[in-house]
């Protein structure tokens, strides 16, 4: 394990294209948010999940995983996404660098986790390490420097609320990708039932 390393898991946002909390969605017995924390667990012992909902994830994460609250931003009443709610918790972060994830990546894969972080030493002057896909850096599965919170926060304050903005103004390294599947994504109840190759997922949760 690196350790320098801890890992953020995003679980805030609010399901609305699964039709229930896709956090809570169990994969082989296994709920998804619970999958994710234990291939980061495999990378850190310093997991930590921000979302608004601590009592609903108090029992489904692991024991030795924290739970951050994620606020509302003063002046405003609902949902601000994912870029606030990673500055949220990295506020809390003491260590060099830390692994951020989605809570919704059935198919992550801790070796695979591993053998980045081993490259986060020759980073150079990047403040991320991510993933590139045809719709630009895979921003909620990949590692980031800690020093980048000033950044982040000077970019929500001046409105930002996309990965995709804040990184384009900085320096990001690509970490290649051998097997894409690992990125997928499993927002709605097709890509269950892609994921889970049964029809039967499809009546479970698209009522």
């Amino acid at each position: 394990m690196n350790p320098s390393l801890s890992a953020i898991v995003l679980a805030g946002g609010k399901s609305s294209r699964m039709g229930q909390d896709k956090a809570l969605i169990a994969i082989e017995g296994v709920p998804l948010l619970r999958r994710v924390c234990e291939a980061a667990l495999q990378c850190t012992p310093r997991v930590y999940v921000v979302t608004p909902w601590i009592e609903r994830y108090q029992k489904v994460i692991p024991p030795t995983c924290h739970l951050i609250q994620e606020q509302l931003l003063p002046a405003e009443t609902g949902p601000h996404g994912p870029l606030v709610g990673f500055a949220q918790a990295l506020a809390h972060i003491e260590t060099d660098w830390v692994l951020l994830l989605a809570c919704d990546l059935p198919c992550l894969q801790s070796e695979v986790l591993q053998r980045w972080a081993s490259e986060l030493e020759g980073s150079g002057d990047a403040i991320a390490l991510l993933p590139r896909t045809k719709k630009g850096w895979d921003a909620l599965c990949g590692f980031y420097q800690t020093k980048c919170l000033a950044s982040l926060m000077a970019a929500i304050e001046r409105g930002e609320r996309s990965f995709q903005g804040w990184l384009a103004q900085e320096t990001v390294k690509e970490i290649g990708v051998s097997d894409p599947s690992m990125l997928f994504n499993c927002n709605t109840v097709e890509d269950l039932v892609v994921l889970t190759g049964s029809e039967k997922w499809k009546v479970r949760y698209g009522e």
